[in-house]
């Protein structure tokens, strides 16, 4: 049982590494706390208690996780500090053990980021100290959703969680889990929220939304077609999508969608199939050149970003 008022009047603070969907999380996590009585702390002032949503896609975001889990206990002396996030997730133990730190909670157990904080929080003392809790990766079953919008001026609603392609380069289906979803009809229901709240523009989330449908056995084609009808949102981002996802039939209706933009970010990678190869990434050149003339065809200013990587380990 949370018992909120033990937080009235408490101030917070927050701190993201990492992807769109960290971000999005991350402000999910404040209105919850924020629901509880918790208020944010201004910049100069310590905080009660503070948040850290960590990222683990090389060694350099978990160094720098480390460094901002340090400066948060530093600039925080007696905060109840909570780590949470992909390389809490990876490295659960070794976090748990950064001095200062209270709980740490992986992807599975941050779905319940309230009820741990309040059962912690409340019963902290020498032995309650450095909690952590993580499941293995085949056992991430849990969804959070979040569809946020914090101090950005656009809504962020999280789609898909987790990936199932284990590209050798990437810690991400170790860190999320497997790919999975909510239903089309609850991302609608939070989409129609955020235009009641005066929302104008949404950002489609997740890690690979392309693979949307998973665990709902419904299409992602499908939720941008519920998603389009939604009154009051004017316009629709996509944030990213693998090239092998990218299905005619959606190129096709985002270039008909008065609502969807003409904007794709597809992760290129390598531009040779030989790397490709040893990425384990599941098209080669070839299919990515296609994809990008069927968008160019149907609509020609659309914008696409790209990322590419220098080097890959043979």
């Amino acid at each position: 049982m949370i018992d909120s008022s033990a937080f009235q009047g408490k101030k917070a603070k927050y701190y993201t590494l990492g992807c769109k969907l960290n971000f999005s999380e991350t402000s999910t996590f404040g209105k919850m706390l924020s629901d509880m009585g918790v208020l944010t702390a201004e910049k100069d002032e310590q905080a009660d208690i503070c948040l850290i949503n960590t990222c683990s896609v090389t060694e350099v975001a978990d160094h720098k996780c480390r460094q901002a889990i340090h400066k948060m206990v530093r600039e925080n002396p007696g905060a109840f500090i909570i780590v949470t996030g992909c390389y809490a997730q990876l490295e659960s133990e070794k976090v748990s053990q950064i001095q200062g730190v209270d709980l740490v909670l992986g992807s599975n157990e941050k779905a319940n980021l309230i009820q741990y904080l309040n059962d912690a929080f409340l019963h902290k003392d020498d032995d309650a100290l450095h909690q952590y809790h993580s499941v293995k990766t085949k056992d991430i079953k849990s969804f959070q959703p979040s569809c946020s919008r914090g101090n950005r001026t656009r809504y962020f609603l999280k789609v898909q969680d987790g990936c199932n392609y284990f590209c050798t380069y990437c810690t991400i289906p170790y860190a999320r889990g497997f790919s999975r979803n909510p239903t089309i009809d609850s991302l609608v229901r939070q989409a129609e929220e955020a235009a009641a709240e005066g929302g104008k523009e949404i950002v489609l989330t997740g890690v690979n939304i392309g693979n949307f449908g998973e665990t709902t056995h419904e299409s992602f084609l499908d939720l941008v077609k519920a998603l389009d009808e939604v009154d009051g949102i004017q316009r629709y981002r996509i944030s990213s999508l693998e090239p092998d996802l990218i299905d005619d039939a959606l190129i096709d209706y985002c270039s008909r969608s008065q609502k969807f933009m003409p904007h794709f970010h597809i992760p290129l990678q390598s531009g040779s199939d030989e790397v490709l190869k040893l990425m384990h990434r599941r098209y080669d050149t070839k299919l990515f050149a296609e994809k990008v003339m069927r968008i160019k065809q149907q609509m020609p200013e659309a914008f696409i970003g790209v990322d590419v990587m220098v080097g890959s380990r043979g």
